[in-house]
Order: C-alpha cells, then sequence, then structure tokens
C-alpha cells in the first residue's frame, strides 16, 4: 500500500496499519473539546460516531490507494500514542499528498507529532512520491499550525475554514545541508 509507513520507526515510535482494536483507545480524542471541528468531522454527531466516521475514512483510505494513518505505537511501553501518515487529498480541485497527524490528549504537547511528521516528510520525499507535501489544519487549530512551521512548512493559503502549509522537495533539500 503506496505511502504508508507500515515498519517504519522514529527515535520514539513505530509506525503500523491501525485496526479495529485501536478504536477503544481512539475514542477519547473525540471527547475533547473542538476536535471534531479540527478535524472537519460533523460536530453533532457523538464522540463514538466521530470515532467511527473516522476508522470508516482509515479503512476507505486503505482500500482504495488514498496512503493513510499509521498507529503510532511507543517504542518502550508498547502504548497507542496517536495517528500519522501521508494522505492523498483534494485541495482545490487537485490531487495533492498531505502529511496527517492526531495525537491522544494524554500524549499532547510530548513532541510525538512533529516527530511523526518529519518522519512522514522525510519518507515522502526519498521515496520520491511528489515534489510538494502539505499539511492542512482548523484555522483554529494552533497546536497543528506550530508542528506544520517546525516540520518546516510555509503558509501557503486558506482554504474555506483551514490553513494549508506546504514545503516543496527542494525546499526540503536546503533545510538538510
Amino acid at each position: 500500500m503506496k505511502y504508508l509507513l507500515t515498519g517504519e520507526h522514529t527515535e520514539r515510535l513505530n509506525f503500523r496499519l491501525v485496526t479495529l482494536e485501536d478504536f477503544e483507545l481512539w475514542l477519547p480524542l473525540f471527547e475533547e473539546e473542538h476536535v471534531a471541528k479540527f478535524l472537519g468531522i460533523d460536530q453533532n454527531l457523538s464522540p463514538f460516531e466521530q470515532c467511527e466516521f473516522w476508522f470508516n475514512k482509515v479503512f476507505h483510505r486503505y482500500d482504495n490507494g488514498l496512503g493513510g494513518m499509521n498507529a503510532l505505537i511507543d517504542k518502550n511501553t508498547g502504548e497507542f500514542i496517536g495517528q500519522c501518515g501521508l494522505l492523498v487529498q483534494t485541495v482545490d480541485e487537485e490531487e495533492r499528498l498531505e502529511i496527517g497527524y492526531s495525537i491522544c490528549p494524554k500524549h499532547w504537547k510530548k513532541g510525538y507529532a512533529l516527530e511523526a511528521a518529519i518522519k512522514c516528510k522525510n519518507y515522502c520525499f526519498e521515496h520520491e512520491f511528489t515534489d510538494n507535501l502539505m499539511s492542512m489544519m482548523h484555522i483554529d487549530n494552533i497546536g497543528s499550525e506550530l508542528v506544520a512551521r517546525r516540520n518546516g512548512m510555509t503558509f501557503e493559503k486558506q482554504v474555506k475554514s483551514f490553513y494549508v502549509f506546504s514545503i516543496s522537495k527542494a525546499q526540503w533539500e536546503s533545510q538538510k545541508e
């Protein structure tokens, strides 16, 4: 399955496919205020329904070659930390590759999203999947914006209530030097 980082790892994290067994571990994310809005999910759905919607999307991506989120597992404890991956998205009628990242609330502000996003960026450009990579986040999601900026991305444009940040392969190569 192209774009998935299954079997990859970082200093603290292992990447694997998301499974149905992860559902209960992921549910607390949707109990947090604003998460549905930040992820573009119907805020009138219950947290369970939002999580169900998310999982259906993940498996749809897997089944249709649209990349997808990888489960992030703590190397030392085996604990489920969150999800991150390379996703095929359509933005302004253009198909693009995005780094998506979401972390379980109890692991927020520990650097996991950035660590995983950097791995996805490097993996993408090293495997020559695209010459321009993006991350999208709700305009009020300051945490995700900070991750994108720290991942070397710059503001590209606003699409409805979402910001698009991006980095080109040339920019990535110059940052490595």
